[in-house]
């Protein structure tokens, strides 16, 4: 959510995108000059709803692969729902964390890896789902088709990424290092995937209006930041996303 090309650390350091390692350490970050927090506004201490859902809709079949996975909210949840699954992510605190929640009724396989080489990361016969929950609006758009053609070595014939990204109005309004249009995305999809559902969907953040609206302004200087969020039935803010599911071609 922070701005990618001012986001600086306690100690005043210019960094070209938000550290997550930092982050899951712990550490404050400066959204801007005046705005620091230590909030990370996807941690919902359970699995993103729009997750539930695909799983619910029975559109989830191990083995799963989680890419960027953060404190591990949903690979947890998706291996308590009798998939087998793999989860990686790059900053080392965050597996850190999520290898605590590793239980005998769900376990998972927390790894460190760049999404971009996936170096390591693999199972006999390949995933054949593929779930990616905010990561991709992360990535430049040389990293994001590095990383859309990479899944293809790890993947079954046949596999299904389901995507939940950025919508396009909302990534340039935060600056995001890559387009997130739909043309944008579908270019670079379609040189391995083929897209089956992309529609607009809102993704649920542990953000109060209250919240949003301290960091908002400090990320764009722009004021019209509240225009684009809804709320949940318990005051959660919801952020404009897409709904990719995608087929290995």
């Amino acid at each position: 959510m922070a701005n990618q090309h001012a986001v600086r650390d306690q100690q005043g350091d210019e960094e070209p995108a938000l550290d997550f390692e930092a982050v899951y350490q712990g550490r404050g970050i400066s959204y801007g000059a005046d705005s620091q927090t230590d909030l990370i506004p996807w941690r919902l201490d359970g699995p993103q709803p729009l997750l539930v859902e695909l799983e619910a809709a029975g559109e989830i079949t191990g083995p799963v692969l989680e890419c960027g996975c953060g404190l591990g909210d949903n690979a947890v949840f998706l291996a308590s729902r009798g998939h087998e699954v793999t989860a990686f992510d790059a900053a080392p605190a965050a597996i850190e964390k999520a290898r605590s929640k590793v239980t005998a009724a769900a376990p998972v396989t927390f790894t460190v890896a760049d999404a971009t080489d996936l170096n390591g990361i693999g199972v006999p016969g390949g995933f054949r789902t593929v779930v990616d929950s905010a990561m991709l609006h992360c990535l430049t758009a040389d990293q994001r088709r590095a990383y859309l053609t990479g899944l293809r070595r790890v993947c079954a014939p046949g596999a299904k990424l389901h995507a939940l990204c950025f919508s396009g109005e909302f990534a340039a309004f935060l600056q995001m290092p890559a387009a997130m249009d739909e043309d944008s995305l579908r270019a670079d999809f379609d040189h391995d995937w083929t897209i089956r559902r992309m529609e607009p969907c809102h993704y649920t953040t542990s953000l109060s209006l209250q919240q949003w609206r301290g960091l908002s302004p400090a990320v764009t200087d722009a004021p019209e930041g509240e225009d684009l969020v809804a709320l949940d039935q318990n005051d959660r803010v919801l952020l404009p996303f897409w709904r990719i599911t995608a087929e290995l071609t």
